[in-house]
């Protein structure tokens, strides 16, 4: 049996896979068990990590070293290349309030945790672990590590200790918070529900009405002529004549007083829409899918999967032209987008193509709609991004008095989340199926958590014992104080509906479990809206001022 014992108590490869996978197999089972709701989820490997460690289950420094480092390249880039393209539209549509409000959140519990430091003499680098924990922010514990040991040459493992600490309490904390706002403005259900749908109206982006043509005036003439007099976002997809037929619209056709039209507009822009075309009518899908005389008049998604397409405007192909079909919406990430010539489509769009069968068949056609193409990775441009990422990475941008640096976190995330918003431009794939992006970035946190754990297990338990155990307070003091004190500004000053808060605070923290509950609580999906709005720039200033609290204070 000596093979057994060298297998679990030897230095080696096969020693190294094997705590790594016991640790996250753990992690993960414990991960299942929820109490009152409430489950730690993932980070349960942090600390099934930490037992191991504690019981002589430990790797060598190099090893754990790379381990941890590239599992968080994977998780941050994943991250990055999944909210690339919904990064800056996030600042449009009441987003600015919600990421302004994060941003908050995340500033004031960077000086808590400043003042905390002075007031305590706790050290800087453990008192960011606590921060770290507090907020749930993995990849800012990440990059916390990572700048002290560039700058001092050796890793303090005082920093995972602090986050290993607090993290428990700043899940429950940030339910808290949510429970403390909700009884104490004694927020009503039937009222939040009665504010959601003109919230739900905000978001949307596109919207179907009937309109009968009735301007007297405009008898006559083109679309094409009538979309540069009314110079608002609109696309006619159908047209119901005075004979019963129903044709597909394009710029030539000439519209008459009678015809009926299927707008597509924003809501901000329908209303101008609708009175410069006439008024509303009622009519069904069903009314709308009646035949043409020559041909069946249908309406299909059609996905884009071929990469000759992949940043091409429609200008370029000239669908409407060359096949008589009308494209009515882009359906991107979730959401509904009015289409224009000068759009630029990517990999993964969804079209609604509306026109005869044999037309539609030739336009899927031009554009793949082979699901099959999707579910092959894209490794190219992965890896050319963490390339890229490194490069970023490694630039020196400040001097203060060491180099701060985007490093290893903060690198990959920004050329992620560029490569996702830009990468069409340049001809370049970044579309990966929400289930591989969903494995890609779990491999990655896993193994991260993994190796942080194992490489703090050696005197955990002596540090909790001499006095580590006021970290937990000075950790909840972090979590809580920040969102109570935007949390009742947002509600008191901004009328800030509380679903949409409860999002707040889980995405100010980058906490799923917070969201979890959230989504449960409210049900309804406003709080993974807001949730998704701001995390982005949350995860991006969580790397960042880790990084700058650590360095500033050497």
């Amino acid at each position: 049996m000596d093979w057994l014992q060298a297998l679990f108590c030897e230095q080696g490869i096969a020693h190294a896979v094997l705590t790594l996978a016991l640790a996250i197999t753990g992690g993960l089972l414990l991960g299942k068990v929820k109490v009152g709701g409430v489950s730690l989820g993932i980070t349960w490997i942090l600390f099934v990590g930490i037992a191991l460690s504690h019981f002589g289950m430990t790797i060598d420094a190099p090893v754990l070293h790379f381990v941890k480092e590239f599992g968080l390249i994977l998780f941050v880039f994943s991250i990055g290349l999944q909210v690339g393209p919904g990064f800056f539209s996030s600042f449009k549509h009441g987003g600015m309030t919600l990421v302004t409000l994060a941003s908050a959140i995340v500033l004031l519990g960077v000086l808590t945790a400043y003042v905390l430091h002075l007031t305590t003499g706790v050290d800087i680098p453990t008192m960011v672990g606590i921060l770290s924990g507090a907020v749930t922010n993995t990849p800012g514990l990440g990059a916390a590590q990572q700048a002290y040991a560039d700058a001092t040459g050796i890793n303090d493992p005082n920093i995972a200790l602090g986050y290993a600490v607090a993290y428990p309490l700043g899940v429950i904390g940030i339910i808290f918070s949510m429970l403390l706002v909700r009884y104490v403005m004694r927020v009503n259900f039937k009222k939040e529900d009665e504010g959601l749908a003109a919230i739900s109206n905000e978001h949307k982006m596109a919207e179907r009405v009937s309109v009968e043509f009735t301007n007297e005036t405009l008898d006559g003439q083109k679309i094409g002529y009538l979309r540069e007099l009314v110079n608002r976002a609109f696309v006619i997809s159908r047209i119901l004549h005075a004979d019963g037929s129903i044709t597909i619209a394009d710029a030539e056709t000439v519209l008459t007083n009678g015809d009926r039209l299927l707008v597509i507009s924003s809501p901000d822009d329908m209303p101008a829409v609708i009175a410069f075309f006439g008024h509303t009518v009622e009519m069904t899908d069903e009314e709308w899918g009646k035949n043409t005389p020559n041909s069946e008049l249908v309406s299909r998604r059609i996905l884009i999967t071929k990469s000759n397409i992949n940043g091409k405007k429609f200008s370029d192909l000239k669908l409407r032209t060359r096949y008589g079909i009308n494209i009515t919406r882009i359906n991107r990430a979730g959401v509904d987008l009015i289409p224009y010539q000068g759009m630029e489509l990517q990999i993964g769009d969804r079209v609604m193509v509306v026109g005869s069968l044999k037309a539609i068949e030739k336009v899927e056609g031009v554009l793949g709609n082979s699901l099959k193409k999707l579910n092959q990775p894209n490794l190219i441009t992965i890896f050319v991004g963490i390339a890229l990422g490194m490069l970023l990475g490694s630039i020196p941008l400040l001097n203060v008095p060491q180099p701060v640096k985007l490093g290893l976190a903060g690198g990959p995330l920004i050329v992620a989340i560029l490569i996702g918003r830009f990468g069409p431009h340049y001809h370049l794939v970044t579309y990966t199926t929400m289930s591989a992006n969903l494995m890609l970035r779990e491999v990655g946190i896993a193994l991260f958590l993994a190796a942080v754990g194992i490489g703090a297990g050696d005197g955990f338990i002596e540090t909790i014992v001499n006095g580590g155990y006021r970290w937990i307070g000075y950790g909840a003091i972090i979590t809580v104080l920040p969102l109570l004190l935007v949390g009742f500004f947002a509600r008191i000053v901004l009328k800030l509906n509380y679903y949409t808060m409860m999002g707040l605070f889980a995405g100010s923290m980058t906490d799923p479990p917070a969201l979890a509950y959230a989504n449960g609580t409210a049900g309804n999906d406003m709080p993974a809206v807001s949730y998704a709005t701001v995390y982005p720039v949350v995860m991006f200033l969580r790397v960042l001022t880790a990084q700058i609290f650590i360095l500033f204070a050497l």
